[in-house]
């Protein structure tokens, strides 16, 4: 019985040894392919998937699949049919969560209620027409018991009026206050100071932000557009609270970056 023992965990050794061999070509084999079309980039992780032969890489909050000889890269969901449940979403949204624990809260302007249910991250652009809608909005989602906390995302670019705009709203010491008076229009003299406009322009683009303003809920979840106070807090009870779901939601809007 114990010759029969060793010689299977012996066998099993050599397995999980060819194994390790093979899953380690396949990383070289991919990060060659990869090195080629996202260069200057090491993926966070390479990991196999369900299907045999294909891997899936992350690089933050963005997930490609490719094949174990390198050849192939697929762009777009893998879905799990059978259990219903998309499974690159979920890893994106593990992403995002990673990215929202890397943000400092004390470089965003928060509007807090008494007692919060919900924080909700929100990019914003103090000339999108629809941040300005639902900033007007903001005491309505404060009583809904949601925090709403801003981060700077100029659509238009660096050093552009946009731009300038939010870094003085950023410099000010009274930063809701320029961020509530920015948004209905008025003229604002420019003001310089450390601030952290790029840094959340940087973790925009980790989350391939297309537009303004674009939500960032507590479980990874995107939201591209504005979504009014009472539809916020039934998409939060029912995604992060788990209520049971109710009539479906209008679209949100978004204001896109200009061409």
């Amino acid at each position: 019985m114990n010759a029969i023992r060793s010689a299977i965990i012996f066998c099993l050794f050599f397995l999980i040894s060819g194994l390790a061999m093979a899953a380690s070509e396949d990383d070289a084999a991919i990060k060659k392919t990869l090195s080629h079309v996202i260069p200057g980039q090491q993926p966070d992780s390479i990991v196999e998937t369900p299907i045999s032969g294909l891997y899936e890489v992350i690089y933050g909050s963005e997930i490609l699949y490719v094949t174990g000889d390198g050849r192939f890269l697929i762009q777009g969901d893998l879905v799990d049919m059978q259990k219903k449940v998309n499974l690159t979403e979920e890893k994106r949204s593990q992403g995002r969560m990673a990215l929202l624990e890397s943000i400092d809260a004390s470089t965003a302007i928060i509007f807090a209620p008494d007692k919060t249910r919900y924080v909700v991250y929100v990019f914003t652009d103090v000339d999108c027409a629809y941040c300005r809608k639902m900033h007007k909005g903001i005491a309505t989602y404060m009583k809904q018991g949601i925090e709403i906390r801003y981060l700077a995302y100029p659509r238009s670019g660096v050093n552009t009026e946009s731009y300038f705009k939010a870094v003085s709203v950023w410099c000010a010491e009274d930063r809701q206050a320029m961020l509530t008076l920015a948004k209905t229009g008025a003229r604002m003299a420019r003001a310089k100071c450390e601030n952290p406009v790029l840094d959340h322009m940087a973790k925009a683009g980790q989350i391939g932000l297309t537009g303004t303003p674009t939500l960032l809920l507590p479980d990874g979840t995107v939201i591209p557009g504005y979504v009014p106070p009472d539809q916020l807090i039934r998409v939060l009870d029912e995604r992060i609270g788990k209520a049971s779901p109710r009539i479906p939601l209008a679209p949100p809007v978004t204001d896109t970056p200009p061409h």
